[in-house]
């Protein structure tokens, strides 16, 4: 890391914890996240989920919106399913607006599990509420408290394809939620094999793909693995801007 090396805010969560004699409030965030991105050369600060947090932003180069719960189906006008989760209402309002002063700006963006989600959300689209009910299987999430892994197939000639450099990827995932409709503005890079849509980012043949800014989401936890090029990628994009 040198004295010039990239800043990235990550955005964290609050919940109930515990630690020595105390147990309360916590803004909370799995460590994997901020080792990820100081592997990858940059220096993470964490952003809470707070009213205003997105002025943060003039101060940064880069975002990454992490994991965590669902996004509540009120935000794109769906009713709610007795699968989805408890929506946290500060963390939504936060994120969404992350996302789009990030966009806005043309901030360098990485979007992970739930941050692919908010993504999708922020630019329209929709999210099915809980997988197994339409693919049939438990295979995004089998295990309650870890991660399994599944192959996804990367589209070629895409910003992600040349961020992974293949054409495929086994990766560790843990969620129930996915992408519906996609949001305006999105294209579809991955794929699992029962056609869950693993990957997003700008549809660079609608808008002028040379001025299009560095962004990218993906359904699954590349925090959680040993590949660090999307953290590398958008630590490069950061530095550059």
């Amino acid at each position: 890391m040198t004295d010039h090396a990239p800043v990235i805010g990550i955005s964290s969560y609050s919940q109930q914890a515990r630690w020595g004699a105390w147990d309360d409030q916590a803004i909370l965030l799995p460590r994997r996240y901020a080792d990820k991105i100081t592997q990858a050369g940059g220096v993470p600060v964490l952003l809470p989920p707070v009213a205003g947090i997105s002025d943060a932003l003039r101060r940064l180069d880069g975002l990454v919106l992490s994991g965590g719960g669902d996004v509540d189906p009120a935000r794109y006008g769906a009713e709610r399913d007795a699968a989805c989760g408890p929506a946290s209402a500060v963390r939504d309002e936060a994120e969404l607006d992350l996302c789009t002063a990030a966009m806005s700006s043309g901030l360098p963006l990485l979007g992970i599990c739930r941050g692919l989600q908010v993504i999708n959300v922020t630019l329209g689209g929709t999210l099915h509420q809980h997988l197994p009910d339409v693919v049939g299987s438990d295979l995004h999430s089998p295990q309650a408290h870890g991660y399994g892994a599944h192959k996804v197939s990367v589209a070629a000639q895409t910003q992600l394809a040349a961020v992974l450099g293949r054409s495929e990827a086994a990766v560790p995932t843990h969620h129930h939620q996915a992408i519906d409709r996609l949001g305006a503005g999105l294209v579809a890079t991955a794929w699992t094999d029962d056609g869950v849509i693993e990957a997003i980012e700008f549809d660079r043949a609608a808008a002028d793909g040379a001025s299009a800014p560095f962004m990218l989401g993906v359904q699954w936890h590349p925090e959680a693995g040993d590949d660090l090029s999307l953290f590398t990628a958008l630590v490069a994009a950061a530095g550059a801007r």
